[in-house]
Protein backbone atom coordinates (compact mmCIF):
# COMPACT_ATOMS: atom_id res chain seq x y z
CA UNK A 1 0.00 0.00 0.00
CA UNK A 2 1.62 3.46 -1.09
CA UNK A 3 0.93 7.05 0.67
CA UNK A 4 1.64 10.41 -1.43
CA UNK A 5 3.86 12.66 0.69
CA UNK A 6 3.50 16.78 -0.06
CA UNK A 7 6.91 18.81 -0.14
CA UNK A 8 8.50 21.29 -1.39
CA UNK A 9 11.05 20.37 -4.22
CA UNK A 10 11.26 22.92 -7.21
CA UNK A 11 7.04 22.86 -6.97
CA UNK A 12 7.03 19.31 -7.62
CA UNK A 13 4.21 17.09 -6.56
CA UNK A 14 5.73 13.66 -5.67
CA UNK A 15 4.84 10.17 -4.51
CA UNK A 16 6.05 8.01 -1.93
CA UNK A 17 4.81 4.36 -0.78
CA UNK A 18 5.33 2.49 2.25
CA UNK A 19 4.61 -1.13 3.16
CA UNK A 20 2.04 -1.86 5.61
CA UNK A 21 4.49 -3.78 8.52
CA UNK A 22 7.48 -1.98 10.12
CA UNK A 23 8.23 -0.51 7.13
CA UNK A 24 10.58 2.30 6.08
CA UNK A 25 9.22 4.63 3.13
CA UNK A 26 9.71 4.52 0.00
CA UNK A 27 9.14 6.99 -2.95
CA UNK A 28 8.95 6.37 -6.88
CA UNK A 29 9.86 9.85 -8.72
CA UNK A 30 8.84 9.81 -11.65
CA UNK A 31 11.47 12.70 -13.07
CA UNK A 32 12.66 15.45 -11.96
CA UNK A 33 10.62 18.40 -11.99
CA UNK A 34 7.93 16.07 -13.91
CA UNK A 35 4.42 16.22 -11.57
CA UNK A 36 2.54 13.50 -10.39
CA UNK A 37 -1.41 14.31 -10.20
CA UNK A 38 -3.35 12.64 -7.63
CA UNK A 39 -4.79 9.56 -10.21
CA UNK A 40 -1.64 8.62 -10.44
CA UNK A 41 -1.01 8.16 -7.12
CA UNK A 42 -4.21 6.05 -6.83
CA UNK A 43 -3.28 3.75 -9.36
CA UNK A 44 -0.14 3.03 -8.18
CA UNK A 45 -1.45 2.27 -4.41
CA UNK A 46 -4.48 0.66 -6.17
CA UNK A 47 -2.06 -2.09 -8.53
CA UNK A 48 0.20 -2.63 -5.56
CA UNK A 49 -2.52 -3.68 -3.38
CA UNK A 50 -4.38 -5.86 -5.94
CA UNK A 51 -1.02 -7.77 -6.44
CA UNK A 52 -0.28 -8.48 -2.82
CA UNK A 53 -3.74 -9.15 -2.96
CA UNK A 54 -3.59 -11.49 -5.59
CA UNK A 55 -0.39 -13.68 -4.48
CA UNK A 56 -1.97 -13.68 -0.75
CA UNK A 57 -5.20 -15.43 -2.55
CA UNK A 58 -2.90 -17.62 -4.03
CA UNK A 59 -1.22 -19.07 -1.71
CA UNK A 60 -4.09 -19.47 0.96
CA UNK A 61 -5.87 -20.98 -1.74
CA UNK A 62 -8.80 -18.31 -0.71
CA UNK A 63 -11.85 -19.08 -3.07
CA UNK A 64 -12.95 -15.61 -2.92
CA UNK A 65 -14.14 -13.65 -6.53
CA UNK A 66 -11.89 -11.12 -7.80
CA UNK A 67 -14.27 -8.73 -7.29
CA UNK A 68 -13.35 -8.32 -3.44
CA UNK A 69 -9.70 -8.17 -4.01
CA UNK A 70 -10.54 -5.27 -6.54
CA UNK A 71 -12.81 -3.65 -3.55
CA UNK A 72 -10.32 -4.28 -1.27
CA UNK A 73 -7.44 -2.81 -3.46
CA UNK A 74 -9.35 0.31 -4.12
CA UNK A 75 -9.97 0.64 0.24
CA UNK A 76 -5.96 0.64 0.18
CA UNK A 77 -5.47 3.12 -2.16
CA UNK A 78 -7.91 4.89 -0.78
CA UNK A 79 -6.31 5.34 2.63
CA UNK A 80 -2.97 5.41 1.14
CA UNK A 81 -3.35 8.67 -0.38
CA UNK A 82 -5.56 10.43 2.47
CA UNK A 83 -3.54 9.12 5.23
CA UNK A 84 -0.67 11.42 5.02
CA UNK A 85 -2.43 14.42 5.30
CA UNK A 86 -3.14 14.07 8.91
CA UNK A 87 -0.77 13.72 11.37
CA UNK A 88 0.36 11.51 14.13
CA UNK A 89 2.91 10.07 16.16
CA UNK A 90 4.44 7.17 15.22
CA UNK A 91 3.01 4.80 17.68
CA UNK A 92 -0.55 5.66 16.41
CA UNK A 93 0.89 6.08 12.59
CA UNK A 94 1.79 1.98 13.34
CA UNK A 95 -1.11 1.11 14.73
CA UNK A 96 -3.54 2.60 12.06
CA UNK A 97 -1.22 0.98 9.19
CA UNK A 98 -2.19 -2.58 10.89
CA UNK A 99 -5.47 -1.85 10.97
CA UNK A 100 -5.59 -0.47 7.24
CA UNK A 101 -4.29 -3.81 6.41
CA UNK A 102 -6.43 -5.89 8.29
CA UNK A 103 -9.26 -4.01 6.81
CA UNK A 104 -7.90 -4.88 3.86
CA UNK A 105 -7.54 -8.67 3.78
CA UNK A 106 -11.15 -8.51 5.41
CA UNK A 107 -12.61 -6.16 2.47
CA UNK A 108 -10.58 -8.68 -0.31
CA UNK A 109 -10.98 -12.34 0.96
CA UNK A 110 -13.76 -14.72 2.17
CA UNK A 111 -13.52 -16.57 5.17
CA UNK A 112 -15.49 -18.64 7.41
CA UNK A 113 -13.45 -19.14 10.66
CA UNK A 114 -11.15 -17.14 12.25
CA UNK A 115 -7.95 -19.39 11.33
CA UNK A 116 -8.27 -18.62 8.09
CA UNK A 117 -8.27 -15.09 8.37
CA UNK A 118 -5.45 -14.88 10.34
CA UNK A 119 -3.45 -17.24 7.73
CA UNK A 120 -4.44 -15.06 4.77
CA UNK A 121 -3.65 -11.57 7.04
CA UNK A 122 0.17 -13.31 7.80
CA UNK A 123 0.69 -13.93 4.42
CA UNK A 124 -0.60 -10.83 3.16
CA UNK A 125 1.37 -8.74 5.92
CA UNK A 126 4.38 -10.90 5.26
CA UNK A 127 4.20 -10.40 1.30
CA UNK A 128 3.94 -6.71 1.99
CA UNK A 129 7.37 -6.67 4.35
CA UNK A 130 9.16 -9.16 1.83
CA UNK A 131 8.34 -7.16 -0.95
CA UNK A 132 9.39 -4.02 0.85
CA UNK A 133 12.65 -5.69 1.39
CA UNK A 134 13.32 -6.58 -1.82
CA UNK A 135 12.77 -3.47 -3.47
CA UNK A 136 15.45 -1.77 -1.18
CA UNK A 137 18.16 -4.46 -1.73
CA UNK A 138 17.32 -4.58 -5.37
CA UNK A 139 17.68 -0.52 -6.09
CA UNK A 140 20.72 -0.56 -3.79
CA UNK A 141 22.27 -2.83 -5.69
CA UNK A 142 22.15 -2.02 -9.02
CA UNK A 143 22.97 1.57 -7.54
CA UNK A 144 19.69 3.04 -8.92
CA UNK A 145 18.27 6.18 -8.08
CA UNK A 146 17.10 5.69 -3.94
CA UNK A 147 17.27 8.04 -1.29
CA UNK A 148 15.92 7.15 2.02
CA UNK A 149 12.83 8.79 1.80
CA UNK A 150 13.17 10.18 -1.28
CA UNK A 151 12.88 7.36 -4.14
CA UNK A 152 13.13 4.81 -7.21
CA UNK A 153 13.08 5.38 -10.53
CA UNK A 154 12.33 3.06 -12.68
CA UNK A 155 12.20 4.29 -16.45
CA UNK A 156 9.54 6.72 -14.99
CA UNK A 157 7.14 4.07 -14.33
CA UNK A 158 5.81 3.41 -10.85
CA UNK A 159 6.94 0.09 -9.99
CA UNK A 160 3.21 -0.91 -9.05
CA UNK A 161 2.01 -1.08 -12.26
CA UNK A 162 4.24 -2.98 -13.63
CA UNK A 163 4.00 -5.59 -11.10
CA UNK A 164 0.34 -5.38 -11.60
CA UNK A 165 0.99 -5.98 -15.07
CA UNK A 166 2.70 -9.16 -14.07
CA UNK A 167 0.38 -10.39 -12.18
CA UNK A 168 -2.41 -10.47 -14.90
CA UNK A 169 -0.32 -11.96 -16.67
CA UNK A 170 0.19 -14.73 -14.43
CA UNK A 171 -3.22 -15.18 -13.93
CA UNK A 172 -3.92 -14.99 -17.46
CA UNK A 173 -1.20 -17.89 -18.02
CA UNK A 174 -2.48 -19.92 -15.09
CA UNK A 175 -6.52 -19.84 -16.31
CA UNK A 176 -5.10 -20.94 -19.52
CA UNK A 177 -2.87 -23.53 -18.30
CA UNK A 178 -6.02 -24.93 -16.36
CA UNK A 179 -8.36 -25.27 -19.75
CA UNK A 180 -5.81 -27.23 -21.24
CA UNK A 181 -5.16 -29.65 -18.26
CA UNK A 182 -9.19 -29.95 -18.17
CA UNK A 183 -9.41 -30.45 -22.51
CA UNK A 184 -6.53 -33.14 -22.18
CA UNK A 185 -6.79 -34.86 -18.33
CA UNK A 186 -9.64 -37.28 -17.70
CA UNK A 187 -13.07 -36.24 -17.28
CA UNK A 188 -13.33 -37.83 -14.23
CA UNK A 189 -11.47 -36.88 -10.73
CA UNK A 190 -12.01 -38.83 -7.27
CA UNK A 191 -13.43 -36.25 -4.79
CA UNK A 192 -13.29 -36.75 -0.69
CA UNK A 193 -15.84 -34.81 0.58
CA UNK A 194 -15.49 -34.22 4.66
CA UNK A 195 -17.69 -32.69 7.30
CA UNK A 196 -17.05 -33.26 10.38
CA UNK A 197 -16.30 -36.91 11.34
CA UNK A 198 -17.68 -38.10 8.23
CA UNK A 199 -16.73 -38.10 4.22
CA UNK A 200 -18.03 -39.73 1.34
CA UNK A 201 -15.68 -40.57 -2.17
CA UNK A 202 -17.14 -39.83 -5.12
CA UNK A 203 -16.60 -38.96 -8.76
CA UNK A 204 -16.78 -35.39 -10.15
CA UNK A 205 -16.17 -33.35 -13.17
CA UNK A 206 -15.67 -29.46 -13.73
CA UNK A 207 -18.62 -27.93 -15.22
CA UNK A 208 -17.52 -24.99 -16.52
CA UNK A 209 -20.95 -23.81 -17.17
CA UNK A 210 -21.65 -23.59 -13.44
CA UNK A 211 -21.85 -20.00 -12.55
CA UNK A 212 -23.73 -20.28 -9.27
CA UNK A 213 -22.42 -18.84 -6.15
CA UNK A 214 -23.83 -18.29 -2.59
CA UNK A 215 -22.44 -15.25 -0.78
CA UNK A 216 -19.45 -15.12 -3.18
CA UNK A 217 -18.55 -18.71 -2.59
CA UNK A 218 -18.39 -20.93 -5.57
CA UNK A 219 -21.09 -23.64 -5.41
CA UNK A 220 -20.84 -27.25 -6.43
CA UNK A 221 -23.48 -29.64 -6.88
CA UNK A 222 -23.05 -33.17 -5.54
CA UNK A 223 -26.67 -36.35 -5.46
CA UNK A 224 -29.05 -35.88 -2.37
CA UNK A 225 -27.39 -39.65 -1.73
CA UNK A 226 -23.98 -38.63 -1.97
CA UNK A 227 -25.23 -35.29 0.59
CA UNK A 228 -27.24 -37.54 3.39
CA UNK A 229 -23.94 -39.65 4.05
CA UNK A 230 -22.45 -36.78 5.54
CA UNK A 231 -25.50 -34.27 6.85
CA UNK A 232 -28.22 -34.16 8.47
CA UNK A 233 -30.82 -33.24 5.16
CA UNK A 234 -33.97 -31.64 7.60
CA UNK A 235 -31.09 -29.55 9.81
CA UNK A 236 -30.54 -27.30 6.13
CA UNK A 237 -32.43 -24.18 5.98
CA UNK A 238 -30.45 -21.98 3.13
CA UNK A 239 -31.20 -22.39 -0.37
CA UNK A 240 -29.41 -21.01 -3.34
CA UNK A 241 -31.14 -20.54 -6.62
CA UNK A 242 -30.17 -22.49 -10.09
CA UNK A 243 -30.88 -22.27 -13.60
CA UNK A 244 -31.04 -25.21 -15.68
CA UNK A 245 -32.41 -26.25 -18.76
CA UNK A 246 -35.49 -27.32 -17.33
CA UNK A 247 -36.07 -23.90 -15.83
CA UNK A 248 -35.30 -21.91 -12.04
CA UNK A 249 -35.41 -23.44 -8.81
CA UNK A 250 -33.82 -23.63 -5.28
CA UNK A 251 -31.62 -26.41 -3.77
CA UNK A 252 -30.89 -26.81 -0.53
CA UNK A 253 -26.44 -26.10 0.07
CA UNK A 254 -24.17 -26.54 3.26
CA UNK A 255 -20.43 -26.10 3.83
CA UNK A 256 -17.89 -29.30 4.31
CA UNK A 257 -15.11 -28.68 5.99
CA UNK A 258 -12.99 -29.38 2.79
CA UNK A 259 -12.70 -31.56 -0.61
CA UNK A 260 -9.62 -33.56 -1.17
CA UNK A 261 -9.26 -33.66 -5.36
CA UNK A 262 -6.99 -36.10 -6.98
CA UNK A 263 -5.42 -35.68 -9.53
CA UNK A 264 -3.09 -38.36 -11.12
CA UNK A 265 -0.75 -38.52 -7.97
CA UNK A 266 -1.61 -35.44 -6.71
CA UNK A 267 -3.86 -34.39 -4.08
CA UNK A 268 -5.25 -31.16 -3.68
CA UNK A 269 -7.09 -29.73 -0.23
CA UNK A 270 -9.67 -27.22 -0.39
CA UNK A 271 -10.77 -26.21 2.95
CA UNK A 272 -14.43 -24.85 3.06
CA UNK A 273 -16.56 -25.63 0.19
CA UNK A 274 -20.11 -24.66 -0.44
CA UNK A 275 -22.31 -28.12 -1.99
CA UNK A 276 -26.05 -28.10 -3.22
CA UNK A 277 -28.01 -30.69 -3.47
CA UNK A 278 -29.70 -31.89 -6.49
CA UNK A 279 -32.78 -32.53 -6.68
CA UNK A 280 -32.70 -34.97 -9.84
CA UNK A 281 -30.36 -37.55 -9.27
CA UNK A 282 -26.73 -37.57 -10.43
CA UNK A 283 -24.08 -39.86 -11.22
CA UNK A 284 -20.96 -37.38 -10.04
CA UNK A 285 -20.40 -34.00 -8.58
CA UNK A 286 -20.54 -31.27 -10.76
CA UNK A 287 -17.74 -29.51 -9.49
CA UNK A 288 -17.61 -25.28 -9.85
CA UNK A 289 -14.72 -24.44 -12.45
CA UNK A 290 -13.47 -21.62 -9.87
CA UNK A 291 -12.10 -24.89 -7.52
CA UNK A 292 -9.57 -25.71 -10.12
CA UNK A 293 -7.61 -22.06 -9.74
CA UNK A 294 -7.80 -23.51 -6.32
CA UNK A 295 -5.51 -26.00 -6.97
Amino acid sequence: MLSVNYFAYDEVLQTSSFFYFFRAKISFIIATKMQVYIELALLENFCMDFSLLVCAKLITKNIARYYRVFLGALVGAIFAVLFPLISFNQAVVLILKICAGIVICLIGARFIKVKAFIKFACVFFALTFLLGGALTAIFSYFNLNYANGAGFLISSIPVGIPLFCIVLLMLGCKRLANKIISKNSKISVKCHIVRGQSSVLVSGFYDSGNKVYFKGSPVSVIDLSVAEKIIDINGIFDLVLIHTVAGSKKIKIFTADEIILYTGEKTHKIKNVTFGISPNKISCAVLHPDLSEAI
